[in-house]
């Protein structure tokens, strides 16, 4: 996993400096030194098919979602894009929306371990149940 970030980084910066940068350096001002860097980025983007090719046959990826991950390299800002996708949907999934992560933003904490649950404790219509995981009433502490 850690491999395939890597690199998926290191090509997409270098990519996106070749395309925005040097390409505009190498036709408008004449530059030819930009040709050395499409040579680095061709060197790293073989090392980049290879930890992202090993990173799907490990998380057993279709034909479909291995080919976007190993084409990334070749659209410029694509590399960010699919790394984070890949990291989100199938590294992490249950990071960025876990069920059970709490919808109220003051409960982001967690209810306490006695609470019975969270919302069923909300929906019980008493003050301590009202109470549970909210904020702490500053009438009730004096």
């Amino acid at each position: 996993m850690t491999r395939y970030r890597v690199m998926a980084y290191i090509v997409g910066v270098l990519f996106n400096a070749l395309v925005f940068v040097g390409l505009p350096l190498e036709y408008l001002a004449g530059q030819t030194w930009v040709a050395a860097g499409w040579t680095a980025h061709g060197f790293v983007y073989v090392l980049y098919l290879l930890a992202a090719f090993m990173l799907t046959r490990r998380l057993g990826l279709s034909l479909r979602h291995t080919l976007t991950v190993l084409l990334a390299g070749t659209i410029p800002i694509m590399t960010f894009v699919v790394e984070r996708w890949v990291t989100r949907r199938f590294l992490s999934p249950a990071s960025p929306a876990s069920p059970a992560s709490p919808a109220r933003p003051g409960a982001s904490e967690g209810p306490p371990a006695a609470s019975g649950g969270g919302a069923a404790g909300a929906s019980a219509g008493g003050p301590a149940g009202a109470s549970a995981g909210g904020p702490p009433d500053p009438a009730q502490g004096t």
